[in-house]
């Protein structure tokens, strides 16, 4: 609960020195006197709600943003397990994946133009590259960082290539493969948004254009609120997801600050004089062994 107080207290504190810089026209190197306040944007956010353009561009938004990202998902694992492991893959679809991997996925605008019959199809293409290169190289690096062991373990019980697959190289990639999917889906959000600009019809990024064009910056700033909003959810959303279908891997108890048990010395009756030659030095200092199970505990 303190966290969260936390995290409330930081939110307060930046809108709250968004609303004074802005009410009091500080105009230094930076110029807050053009900036609407949060007061401004807030009346203009709730009148937004209250009609139904709003709820039609968050519709059309997230339906393109979840249309590309499932099919980069799909298409970038399948893709990302297929380079890992085999060399004829590598060698045919590795040169070409490379030489597009660099190129911005708003850069292919013109390119889903030429290619799609209707903008929604291309806006879809051009969500699912942006969101494909991080999955596929997250995938490709979690599955060559596998240990050759567990592949061994299989084979010698008589697993094949498809046992293998799902038995060791799928579970022991999931967690590189969710880590490429949460920054998919953040990039994902950044290029559907640039796509509705240029050649959407409806749409949050499309909306908040249609704002900026019209001078209307209370409106920029609620396009701007619902696009980090909705891709806050959409990336935590996918990172629980990751946690759940990973509860079988090993958790640290790590806390951020805290410091690890000192060893219990309260009950250190027998001293190494005292207790026989022969017994074990656990056995002679028992302090001394609880401490290092204690130790290994919070290792663990």
């Amino acid at each position: 609960m303190k966290r969260y107080a936390l995290r409330l207290v930081s939110l307060a504190a930046a809108l709250g020195l968004w609303q004074a810089l802005t009410s009091w026209n500080i105009d230094m190197w930076l110029r807050f006197s053009q900036f609407p306040t949060v007061t401004d944007v807030a009346r203009t956010f709730a009148a937004r709600v209250s009609g139904p353009d709003y709820w039609t561009d968050l519709t059309d938004s997230l339906t393109r943003i979840l249309a590309g990202f499932l099919l980069a998902a799909v298409l970038g694992v399948a893709t990302g397990v297929l380079v890992a492991r085999s060399r004829l893959a590598e060698d045919l679809l590795g040169p070409v994946l490379e030489v597009i991997r660099p190129i911005p996925a708003i850069a292919l605008v013109p390119v889903a133009i030429l290619l799609f019959p209707s903008n929604e199809q291309g806006i879809v293409f051009i969500t699912c590259t942006a969101a494909f290169f991080p999955v596929l190289v997250s995938t490709r690096h979690a599955v060559r960082a596998l240990t050759p062991m567990w592949e061994e373990a299989v084979r010698t019980m008589g697993g094949g290539r498809w046992r293998i697959l799902g038995s060791v190289v799928l579970p022991g990639a999931l967690p590189g493969v969710f880590g490429g999917l949460s920054v998919g889906i953040g990039v994902s959000w950044i290029c559907v948004i640039s796509a509705e600009m240029i050649s959407g019809q409806y749409g949050v990024g499309y909306r908040t254009w249609q704002d900026y064009t019209v001078v209307d910056y209370p409106g920029v700033f609620v396009g701007m609120a619902t696009i980090g909003v909705l891709g806050w959810l959409t990336s935590t959303a996918v990172e629980l997801l990751g946690r759940r279908l990973t509860r079988w891997l090993p958790r640290t108890a790590y806390v951020p600050g805290a410091r690890p048990p000192r060893p219990d010395r309260s009950d250190r009756s027998v001293t190494p004089a005292a207790a026989p030659a022969s017994a074990p030095a656990a056995a002679e200092v028992p302090g001394g062994a609880r401490s290092e199970e204690a130790r290994d505990e919070h290792l663990v």
